[in-house]
């Protein structure tokens, strides 16, 4: 399925049907942050999110859209060029087209979101005609709050030698924030690497918490208690925030790339979890949690969920 941006841009995804007669319930599955193809995958991190979630949701009378981010896989354009507030109105086109796909019940439409993605499931749930949203590790507070406190928990992990220079570490840091908050660019140079810049700039002013203010919808928030770039303890705000029910689960062991890691987790730890798949009990969790809130007849559609915190 191809979805056609604001700007004319042709977002090449996948929509993956339930083997069953349609219309079907569905979901838009929207990855992290970075060249992410439709899967959630980068060559050097490959998350793999995209296929297991959509068979599993299949499996359950549910259909998912997932779809290569610009300038990456099908989807033409230059990614480092494409902005934070591009990637969120990407994903509110997305959800239109495929609440107005034939083979999709418009009443029972669904978003799934993790790290970037989940932040961008705020915002669509606040604003579009969504029946339930998944949170899966996303913050609620300023952008640059969180990136501070993720530069923070992947230090912790960094060898003895490299925590002494914390504080030289952390002043090279603030001047590099101070540069790219300047730049005017879409794409700036930074120590020698291009970055982008645009991007950095909507990320670091963008605060979630406006959206998630704005959400009736239900919504399920998952974030792993050994999540290294997303703090755990923002589920708290997640729940306080959102106006409809909010279930919310801080999962042992579970990490960023959604894989469990029972022994001390560094962000050095992530090419060893990625060789397995992504946790079975979370995707069973969400699953099962969608397959109860957008049914797959629309007398099944539930009418009242209850809030929980587990």
């Amino acid at each position: 399925m191809t979805v056609t941006a604001d700007d004319g841009t042709p977002l090449a995804g996948t929509l993956t049907l339930p083997d069953t007669a349609g219309p079907h319930p569905a979901v838009l599955l929207l990855h992290g942050s970075g060249p992410l193809d439709r899967e959630g995958n980068t060559p050097k991190v490959p998350v793999n999110l995209g296929r297991p979630l959509a068979d599993a949701l299949a499996s359950k009378g549910i259909a998912t859209l997932r779809y290569d981010r610009r300038g990456v896989g099908g989807t033409p354009g230059a990614w480092r060029a494409s902005g934070f507030t591009d990637n969120g109105r990407d994903a509110a086109t997305a959800v239109r087209a495929l609440s107005a796909h034939p083979d999709v019940r418009s009443d029972a439409v669904g978003v799934v979101g993790h790290s970037e993605g989940a932040l961008h499931a705020m915002a669509v749930a606040g604003r579009e005609d969504v029946r339930a949203a998944v949170l899966l590790a996303g913050y609620a507070r300023l952008g640059e709050e969180a990136l501070r406190w993720q530069a923070r928990s992947v230090f912790q992990g960094l060898p003895a030698p490299v925590r002494m220079l914390r504080r030289p570490l952390g002043a090279l840091g603030n001047r590099l924030l101070a540069r790219i908050r300047k730049t005017r660019t879409d794409v700036a140079r930074l120590v020698g690497f291009p970055l982008n810049a645009r991007w950095m700039r909507e990320n670091l002013a963008h605060d979630s918490r406006a959206d998630l203010a704005a959400v009736h919808a239900p919504v399920l928030a998952v974030t792993g208690e050994k999540d290294l770039q997303v703090d755990p303890d923002d589920l708290d705000e997640i729940q306080r925030l959102t106006q409809g029910p909010t279930e919310t689960h801080r999962i042992p062991d579970l990490t960023h790339v959604l894989r469990r890691d029972p022994g001390r987790h560094t962000l050095r730890s992530y090419g060893r979890l990625l060789r397995d798949p992504v946790d079975p009990e979370l995707l069973a969790l969400v699953t099962t949690w969608l397959a109860h809130q957008l049914g797959t007849q629309p007398d099944e559609m539930p009418s009242d969920a209850q809030a929980a915190r587990p």
